[in-house]
């Protein structure tokens, strides 16, 4: 890993674009057992600024799981060389940062120095857990360095960052309201079905009705037949004969 000779700068960081680098070795990944420079707390060393810009990434998106890099730029202007011993960020609750998500990867460098009067910048890439939701998060980041041997830190990022969901625009409440679209769909096509079977039921037995009175109609004489009126008939007859 090398520094950069120029360092990109978001708007909150114009005065700082230009940042002239020493080159530096590589950086190591290492586990929070092994150095606790993540946990302890240094005050800042005076002359020394530190500032960070995600690249390609104005809106400073996080995709959960997958890695995600910052540049680093750190100032040195006063008399004394710094000499970078490690880089390490935590993501936090927004409404309070006492309440801990995550514990970040930490960087640390052999032999990094940043000369008097001289700005450098170093990459840092870390990685939110896959299992972390969706949402609006606080981001701490600190790089630790010495003067004279001495421990110092600076804060180089403090704000939020927008964490994302593998896979893009597709979320869990997205998929929810999918499938709550679909679910209404069918339930709407279930009663338009069942108002259908409504009506062709109403009109068959109202069809059924009007053929029985024709049926009804024709078939009186049959129907009168053994009755007082068809007797009475005949013996009209008879006595007319």
């Amino acid at each position: 890993m090398h520094a950069f000779a120029r360092s990109q700068s978001d708007s909150d960081s114009e005065a700082d674009a230009e940042l002239v680098a020493e080159t530096v070795k590589e950086g190591e990944y290492v586990g929070d057992d092994v150095h606790d420079f993540g946990v302890r707390s240094f005050n800042p060393a005076p002359g020394v600024e530190a500032l960070c810009v995600f690249p390609k990434n104005s809106a400073k998106l996080v995709v959960a799981g997958q890695e995600t890099e910052l540049l680093i730029g750190l100032k040195n202007e006063g008399e004394q060389s710094v000499n970078v011993l490690a880089v390490h960020a935590s993501v936090h609750l927004p409404f309070d940062h006492r309440m801990l998500v995550q514990n970040l990867s930490v960087v640390s460098f052999n032999n990094a120095s940043v000369p008097a009067s001289v700005q450098a910048t170093f990459p840092y890439i870390f990685a939110v857990s896959k299992f972390l939701q969706h949402g609006t998060f606080d981001l701490v980041g600190t790089v630790t360095y010495e003067i004279d041997q001495k421990p110092y830190q600076n804060t180089f990022y403090n704000g939020t960052i927008e964490v994302t969901e593998s896979g893009g625009l597709i979320s869990v409440e997205t998929v929810f309201l999918v499938s709550l679209g679909l679910a209404l769909l069918v339930l709407l096509g279930l009663w338009v079905r069942s108002q259908l079977q409504f009506l062709s039921k109403k009109t068959k037995k109202i069809t059924k009705v009007e053929v029985g009175t024709r049926t009804v109609d024709a078939s009186m004489d049959e129907w009168l037949q053994g009755t007082a009126y068809t007797q009475s008939q005949s013996n009209k007859l008879k006595k007319k004969k």
